[in-house]
C-alpha cells in the first residue's frame, strides 16, 4: 500500500485537469425557505473577471453569433442566433435559471479541439436561451452535438426555482462534432456537490423523469474498448474519468467537507477523501441533510478550509506560518530531496476570480425571486452582495472600464478586495477577525433589508413592472458600491493599525492618541503561543537565551 501511495503522489505532477472551481447544490426541499440554491467559485490564477451581462434581444433570421473561448478569448467560429434571447446577469437569467461548472478533465483523447463551443460559452449561450433547467440541458447538449464541444470533461450545475440538476459532458475526440453526456436531477430534499472530479457513477436509465443521457453514452465506451460489462453496471466516472489520488484528495475532499457540515456520520467517507486507501468507500452523489440549509449556511460552506476536521489547514502544520494562515502556495505539489509532497486544497482558495451563491424562489415574480449573492474574490474574504436576476446594469465596481488583470483601480471590487485579502493572508489570525466583522456586518444588513426591499418591489411589480426592476437594479448597485467604499476604508484601517507587525490601539474603531496628540504606544504581539512552541521544537536550543548562573 505504501508503494502504491507514493506512486499516486508521483502522478500529481501529470494530472490532466485543473484543480479549480467548486459547486454546491441544495434542492428546494432541503432549504429553509423552499428556494433552490446553488454556488460557484470560479478559481483560476490570473483570472480577472467581473459580473457578466447579456441583454435580452430579438434576432433576425440568419443572424449569427460569434463564439470566443471563455477562458482564452480565442475565436472558435459562429452559430445561428436564437430568435429570442433572455437577459443574463452573472450566471443567472431573468427566469432564475442558474448554471455553474467545474472541470474534471477525464480522458484526454475525448477532447474535440475542432469544436466551436467551449464550456464557458455554452453556459452563457444556454442562459440566454432557456426558461427552465431542463430546457438548458436540451440547449447545451443539442448545441454541443451540432457544433462540437471544445473543452475537457465538465460537470455542470443547472438549476431553476423548481429543479436542481447535475450534468456531465465530454467530447468524442478531434473532429467528432459530438458529445456523450448524462444528467441527473437532485432530489428536492437533498444536497449535492462537485469540485473538479467527475461525480456521476451508475445511473438509472429507466428513470426518464429524473435521468437524461445521450443515446450512445454506453455504446461509445464499448466501441472504444473502455467498457464491456452490463449496461446496469456502467459507471460514468469510472469509465470516462476514474478518480485517482489527486481527484479524491484535492477535489472530492471539498465535496466531503460540504456534506460533512450537514450530515452526521459522514466521517465514514473520510478515507475516500484522504485518497490513500484504494479500496475506500465512495461517497454518494447526494445526501439528505440533517437539517434544512439557509443561504447563510451555504455561504459559510463556501468559506471552508476543512476547519475542525483532520484535513484542517489552519493549525495542523508549519505551512500556515506565524499567524496560522489556512491557505497554501501553489502548485499544490512540491518536491524536497527527490520526494513528492502536497498541500491541501480547500473550498475557499486565494485564486478565486468570482464567487456566488444563487437563490431561486418559485413563489415570487421571477425577476424578484432570483438573487445572485455575488463577490469578486475568495468567498471567505468578501461580502456577498445581492444582484437580482432582472438587473440590466452592473454596478461600476463589478464592471469597471479600462481595468483588467494588470491594471489596478480603487473603483474595482476585484482589485480592492484582493488588496485587502492579500494583506490579511500572511497575518491571518491577527487581521482576519477585523475583515470578518466588516463582512458579516454588511451581509447581516443585506438579509435584514431583503424582506422589506422585496415587498416594495413586489408592490411596484403589480402596477409598473419596469419601475420594480429599476428599483431592484438600483438597490443592488447601491449595495455593491457601498461595499466597495467600506472595503476601501477597511484597507486603509488595516495598513494603519497593523503597520510593521505592530498593533496600534483602537477603541470603537478609532485610533487612540496620547495627551500630546501622538499615536498611542503600539503593542507588539510577538509570536502566537502555538507557533512559538512549533518554532522551538523546530530549532531546538539554537535561539535559547542563556540562563543566568
Amino acid at each position: 500500500m505504501k508503494k502504491i501511495y507514493l506512486l499516486m503522489l508521483s502522478l500529481l505532477f501529470v494530472a490532466s485537469y485543473s484543480l479549480a472551481c467548486t459547486n454546491f447544490i441544495v434542492g428546494k426541499g432541503a432549504s429553509v425557505n423552499g428556494s433552490v440554491i446553488c454556488t460557484y467559485n470560479a478559481d483560476d490564477y490570473g483570472m480577472f473577471i467581473g459580473l457578466a451581462h447579456y441583454p435580452a434581444g430579438i434576432h433576425k433570421k440568419g443572424e449569427m453569433r460569434q463564439v470566443y473561448d471563455w477562458d482564452t478569448k480565442v475565436y472558435h467560429g459562429q452559430i445561428p442566433e436564437a430568435p429570442v434571447t433572455y437577459n443574463v446577469i452573472g450566471n443567472i437569467n431573468e427566469y432564475q435559471v442558474t448554471i455553474g461548472e467545474t472541470t474534471y478533465g477525464g480522458r484526454e483523447e475525448m477532447v474535440d479541439s475542432t469544436g466551436i463551443l467551449d464550456y464557458g460559452s455554452l453556459i452563457y449561450i444556454a442562459l440566454q436561451r432557456s426558461k427552465t433547467a431542463r430546457q438548458a440541458i436540451y440547449v447545451m447538449t443539442t448545441l454541443a452535438e451540432t457544433y462540437g464541444y471544445n473543452s475537457e470533461g465538465e460537470t455542470f450545475t443547472i438549476c431553476d426555482p423548481n429543479e436542481a440538476w447535475i450534468m456531465e459532458m465530454m467530447g468524442k475526440g478531434p473532429g467528432s462534432k459530438g458529445v456523450v453526456w448524462v444528467a441527473q436531477r437532485i432530489p428536492d430534499n437533498a444536497i449535492c456537490a462537485h469540485a473538479n472530479q467527475s461525480r456521476i457513477g451508475k445511473f438509472n436509465m429507466k428513470d426518464k423523469q429524473n435521468v437524461l443521457y445521450s443515446k450512445d453514452v454506453i455504446k461509445f465506451a464499448r466501441q472504444k474498448g473502455w467498457f464491456s460489462g452490463k449496461d446496469a453496471d456502467f459507471s460514468w466516472k469510472m469509465v470516462y474519468a476514474a478518480p485517482d489520488f489527486s481527484g479524491r484528495r484535492f477535489c472530492d475532499a471539498r465535496v466531503w467537507a460540504f456534506f460533512n457540515h450537514f450530515k452526521s456520520g459522514f466521517d465514514r467517507y473520510l478515507p475516500w477523501a484522504e485518497g490513500k486507501d484504494l479500496h475506500a468507500e465512495d461517497m454518494p452523489l447526494w445526501v439528505v441533510p440533517d437539517h434544512k440549509l439557509s443561504i447563510q449556511d451555504v455561504q459559510m460552506a463556501m468559506r471552508d478550509h476543512y476547519e475542525g476536521t483532520p484535513l484542517a489547514t489552519d493549525t495542523l502544520d508549519f505551512g500556515g506560518g506565524i499567524w496560522q494562515m489556512p491557505y497554501r502556495p501553489t502548485p499544490l505539489t512540491f518536491k524536497v530531496d527527490g520526494k513528492s509532497y502536497f498541500n491541501e486544497r480547500p473550498t475557499s482558495t486565494q485564486q478565486t476570480g468570482f464567487s456566488y451563491v444563487s437563490e431561486m424562489r418559485s413563489w415570487l415574480p421571477r425577476e424578484i425571486g432570483g438573487v445572485l449573492w455575488f463577490g469578486n474574490d475568495d468567498g471567505n474574504m468578501v461580502a456577498y452582495t445581492p444582484v437580482y436576476c432582472g438587473n440590466t446594469v452592473q454596478p461600476e465596481c463589478y464592471n469597471t472600464p479600462d481595468v483588467d488583470a494588470v491594471t489596478f483601480s480603487m473603483k474595482n471590487a476585484y482589485w480592492v478586495c484582493n488588496w485587502v485579502s492579500n494583506m490579511v493572508y500572511p497575518r491571518y489570525s491577527l487581521l482576519f477577525p477585523e475583515l470578518k466583522a466588516v463582512r458579516d456586518s454588511l451581509e447581516h444588513r443585506y438579509f435584514v433589508q431583503q424582506e422589506e426591499v422585496e415587498a416594495h418591489a413586489k408592490a411596484l411589480y403589480t402596477t409598473d413592472k419596469a419601475a420594480a426592476l429599476k428599483y431592484l437594479n438600483d438597490y443592488s448597485n447601491l449595495q455593491a458600491q457601498r461595499m466597495l467604499n467600506r472595503w476601501n476604508e477597511l484597507a486603509v484601517y488595516l495598513i494603519v493599525k497593523y503597520n510593521d507587525m505592530a498593533v496600534k490601539p483602537t477603541k470603537d474603531g478609532r485610533f487612540l492618541r496620547t495627551d500630546t496628540g501622538l499615536g498611542a504606544k503600539v503593542k507588539r504581539p510577538g509570536y502566537p503561543t502555538s507557533f512559538a512552541k512549533k518554532l522551538v521544537q523546530a530549532t531546538g536550543t539554537k535561539f535559547a537565551v542563556p540562563e543566568k548562573k
